[in-house]
Order: structure tokens, then C-alpha cells, then sequence
């Protein structure tokens, strides 16, 4: 195990933490989740990673990187009237689908005929009401909110994937110059919180179905490129599978979808990490271990994040989802035949609007596949 493999884990581990933590407590927050039940979220969740991290990347001799699924924690964190158990009801189900589209040649199908740019805006509506409140921050709080932005765009100039975590680290640094309390903050040991699942047709549709394809197409598509791009034919079957199998057993503990990370498996597969491409896997291992001591460490995060002002962690969450939300928009308008569909899917999606008590996410793929196939019947294809 060498340094650089260590060192690449870590980061990858710590951007990838720090980045959407907060987005992640905020769909805690929104299913009304205690800390307790927060702190048992981010475990499960971590350990998850840390499993399928390192067991595919043994098992497969590539270096397999997952993460929790950020667009999925924002759609979590979107939604209303919906109980902490409900929740875990449709994580349940959106895990088994990911599992099932490894093993179900047909269910894979199905979802592959679902248009692009249809799916692109449907996750496009989830991330933007979130982005839009990054404005809004800075103007209830310019002192920390101000400088964290400026941070993120230097940083980003130079190395995109740090810097979101650059400006945590200074949006921290400033709340506590500015007065921010964090005397209370102590060590404690985390603990799996079990929630008994609750299955409700409109929570399943309105939650579990778009979290399932947002896992699919904004996590797990782009995580298979990245290896592929890095020169690994990646085990897609088995992931989907081991992901999919690992988020419905964690779901009862609060933890929502893991999938195939895109940009922090960037950090892990360069010459860097080490010089053997065939033995670039270990750092699945080291990354793993680093997953465990941040889910023991959930405890102190959570207390942190609740020490600092609302509107720092509103300005975070709003950096942090820049990057998915500038690369739904950019898919889901790259073909002109699909644009109206579209943005028709992100409207509806981004109102908010949840009839029969199912979630605008839904309604906006309904509207969405509705109006492209009006527009396909329309020309005869």
C-alpha cells in the first residue's frame, strides 16, 4: 500500500464527503429524521460504500470508487409529507431496482428507452431550486457566504474537484471568526438506528422511481465512463448488483442509493496513485477504510453542521450542485428533437407540485414523455 494510494483515497474519500454532506442532511431534515436517525444515515450509508468499494475492487482487480448519490439525496431533500419510513420504503425499492436492472436484460432495456434529454431534465428540476437559493445566502450572509464563493471559483480554476471543499473549509474558518458556537461539540460513538419500512404507492412513485433513475443516469452511467476512460472495463453487471443489494439492506438503517462515483474515481485512477495500472485497485481498500472512519465520525459532522449559520450550509449545497445541475442542462438539451420535452420535464419537475400526493419528480417524466411522444407521433416516428 503505498503512500500515493493512501493519499488519493483520502481526498477522494474527504471531497466526495465534505461536497454534499450537507445535502445529505438536509434530506434527512426533510423526512424528519432525528439526529440520531441522521447520524445512523450517514453510517449505514458510508459503510456501504466502503464494502462495495472494496469488495468489487478485489474481486474485479479495478479500481472501483462508489459514492452516495448526491442528485438522489437532493430529490430526498426536495420532497414533503413524506415520513422518515416512507423513505426507507422507496430506498428499499430503488435499491432492488438497481440491483435488478444487473440482473434483468429487459428492465435495462426499458430504462435505456427512456429519452436522454427527458432524464437530464427531470434531474435538472430536482438540483435547480436548490442552486437558486445560493443567491439568497449571499445576500443574508455576505461576510462568510462572499469569500466561500470566491474561494470555490479560484479553486476551481485550478483543480475543479477541490473546490467545494475549499470553500467549506473557509466558510467553517469564517463562522467561527464571525461567532459561530461549537464548544458543545463532542466525540460519540454513532449507532444503526433501525426504521421499519412503510410502503406507500404514491411515496414508491413519486420517490423510489426517480431516485432510481436519477442513480442511474447521473451516477452510475457517468462512473462506468470514467473507467472506461481510464482504460478499465468496468464490472457493470456485478455493480449494479453489489450497489443495488447494498442500498436495500442499508435502507432500514436510514442510508439511501450508493452507486458508481464519477468525479472523486477520477482522483483514484490516474499514473499517480500508482504506477502499475494493474495494480491500481488497491486503492478501493484504502478508500473503503477512509469511508469507515468517516461514518464513525457522522456524529460530530452533524453537530458541526448544525453549529454553523443556515445560510453557509444553504451556500454549499448551492456550490456543491452546480456541477451536476450544469451537466443535466448541457444533456438534456444536446439534442434539439428532445429540448422541449425537456424543459417541459424540468419545469414541472422544479415546481414542486405534488398531486394525488406523488412528487413533481414523476409528474415532470410524465409531462416529459408525454410531449415527446406527441412530438414523435406528430412526425411520423
Amino acid at each position: 500500500m503505498r503512500v500515493s494510494v493512501i493519499s488519493a483515497a483520502t481526498v477522494a474519500a474527504l471531497v466526495g464527503y465534505a461536497a454534499s454532506v450537507a445535502i445529505v442532511l438536509a434530506a434527512a431534515n426533510a423526512l424528519g429524521a432525528t439526529e440520531a436517525q441522521a447520524a445512523s444515515w450517514l453510517l449505514a450509508v458510508s459503510l456501504a460504500k466502503a464494502a462495495g468499494s472494496a469488495f468489487l475492487s478485489f474481486r474485479y482487480r479495478v479500481p472501483v470508487v462508489l459514492a452516495w448519490s448526491t442528485p438522489g439525496a437532493a430529490l430526498i431533500a426536495a420532497t414533503e409529507g413524506i415520513t422518515l419510513a416512507e423513505g426507507v420504503g422507496a430506498f428499499i425499492v430503488a435499491g432492488l431496482l438497481i440491483a435488478a436492472t444487473g440482473l434483468i436484460r429487459p428492465l435495462g432495456a426499458l430504462v435505456a428507452r427512456i429519452p436522454d434529454g427527458i432524464a437530464a431534465g427531470m434531474l435538472a428540476g430536482v438540483l435547480l431550486p436548490f442552486c437558486l437559493k445560493g443567491a439568497g445566502a449571499a445576500e443574508a450572509l455576505p461576510a462568510v457566504v462572499l469569500p466561500m464563493i470566491a474561494v470555490f471559483l479560484l479553486v476551481r480554476l485550478l483543480n475543479p474537484a477541490l473546490a467545494v471543499l475549499a470553500a467549506f473549509a473557509t466558510g467553517i474558518l469564517l463562522a467561527l471568526a464571525t461567532g459561530a458556537d461549537v464548544s458543545t461539540l463532542a466525540l460519540a460513538a454513532p449507532v444503526l438506528e433501525p426504521v421499519a419500512p412503510e410502503f406507500r404507492l404514491s411515496v414508491l412513485l413519486g420517490l423510489g422511481l426517480p431516485l432510481y433513475l436519477v442513480t442511474m443516469a447521473s451516477q452510475n452511467l457517468p462512473g462506468f465512463a470514467t473507467l472506461r476512460a481510464a482504460g478499465y472495463e468496468p464490472p457493470v453487471t456485478p455493480a449494479l448488483t453489489v450497489t443495488g443489494l447494498l442500498s436495500a439492506v442499508t435502507a432500514p438503517f436510514g442510508a439511501h442509493t450508493v452507486s458508481m462515483a464519477a468525479i472523486t474515481a477520477a482522483i483514484c485512477l490516474g499514473p499517480d496513485v500508482h504506477p502499475e495500472k494493474e495494480r491500481r485497485w488497491i486503492v478501493g481498500l484504502a478508500y473503503a477504510g477512509a469511508w469507515v472512519i468517516l461514518g464513525l465520525l457522522s456524529p460530530a459532522v452533524l453537530q458541526l453542521l448544525a453549529a454553523l449559520p443556515g445560510p453557509m450550509v444553504l451556500a454549499l449545497v448551492a456550490l456543491a450542485l452546480l456541477s451536476p445541475l450544469m451537466g443535466a442542462l448541457t444533456a438534456g438539451f444536446a439534442l434539439p428533437e428532445q429540448r422541449f420535452a425537456a424543459v417541459l420535464t424540468l419545469a414541472v419537475t422544479a415546481s414542486g407540485v405534488a398531486a394525488f400526493g406523488i412528487g413533481a419528480a414523476f409528474w415532470g417524466l410524465v409531462a416529459g414523455i408525454g410531449a415527446q411522444g406527441l412530438d414523435r407521433l406528430k412526425s411520423g416516428r
